[in-house]
């Protein structure tokens, strides 16, 4: 058991219930790591989670590093039995699960740095949106506090993005949704992210789950697929085209609707049209 002044009880309370995903001596260090992120006030560098938990002058800093390299303990089970945490604790029985996914790059130097890239990077300021780091992709489950007028994106899950590697940044995500979607059998989860996921491997996901994001300005959208024939040879998969986004917005009914985002209440125009987004989601319906 740690010293009390190392993990303060209530915080030890809460990460107790993840102990199953660690071993005794990883358990310790995980515990006292998560107290130093809190409370560290400059980096959250591992060496700075030390300095926050005042374990600098107390433990070696390779019991802290290799606790993330080489110590026995899954990112995912950790992800999984958060997200069953925050399910139980945060949310109404049987609610629906809003996730969010998008990635963030950690600038990071050094030659030596595992996975560090120039890559592209969202928040650059000047005219080129480039970072040299680490790239995750992170999935999170918004939930609404008590405490707060809006509501909060919580991390469960995120994997390592490397440039030039046969994984997208898509694939990674519907990987986690995935195992998200099994791990919480039965309940449905709509997923939202930014225009940058949307592709073939999104059409597996379970039919538990639906995805919005933006459509790109050259996406293609097409009628539902016509019903079959009876004739020899594969159904048609796809209706007529559409057109694009621009295109149907010319044509399309617009009507008024109050919506409540930014903490505070606007007036839109929304148009409905159910039809195949082929190109991404394949013959699966939008909306």
């Amino acid at each position: 058991m740690l010293p009390d002044p190392t993990v303060p009880a209530s915080l030890l309370a809460v990460l107790e219930l993840l102990r199953g995903c660690f071993t005794a001596p990883t358990f310790t260090t995980f515990s006292s790591l998560v107290t130093g992120l809190i409370a560290q006030t400059g980096r959250c560098t591992v060496t700075g989670m030390l300095s926050g938990a005042e374990l600098t002058r107390v433990w070696s800093h390779d019991r802290a590093h290799v606790f993330f390299s080489r110590a026995r303990w899954s990112p995912d089970l950790l992800g999984v039995s958060l997200s069953h945490l925050i399910v139980r604790r945060l949310l109404p029985e049987s609610a629906v699960l809003t996730v969010a996914a998008d990635d963030t790059l950690f600038k990071r130097r050094g030659k030596k740095v595992f996975g560090a890239a120039w890559q592209h990077d969202g928040a650059a300021k000047g005219p080129k949106p480039v970072g040299r780091g680490t790239c995750f992709v992170v999935i999170g489950i918004v939930v609404q506090l008590p405490c707060l007028a809006r509501p909060v994106c919580l991390p469960v899950m995120a994997r390592l993005w490397r440039p030039k590697q046969e994984q997208s940044k898509v694939d990674l995500a519907a990987s986690m949704l995935r195992l998200l979607a099994a791990c919480h059998h039965g309940r449905r989860i709509h997923v939202v992210a930014d225009a940058a996921y949307h592709g073939k491997t999104l059409r597996d996901l379970p039919a538990t789950c639906t995805f919005t994001t933006r459509l790109p300005a050259s996406a293609v959208l097409y009628d539902l697929a016509p019903p079959r024939t009876g004739k020899r040879g594969r159904p048609a998969l796809k209706g007529t085209r559409l057109g694009t986004a621009k295109e149907l917005a010319a044509a399309l009914a617009f009507t008024s609707f109050e919506v409540h985002r930014y903490q505070r209440t606007e007036t839109v125009r929304l148009a409905e049209l159910t039809c195949l987004w082929y190109g991404s989601f394949h013959p699966a319906p939008s909306a």
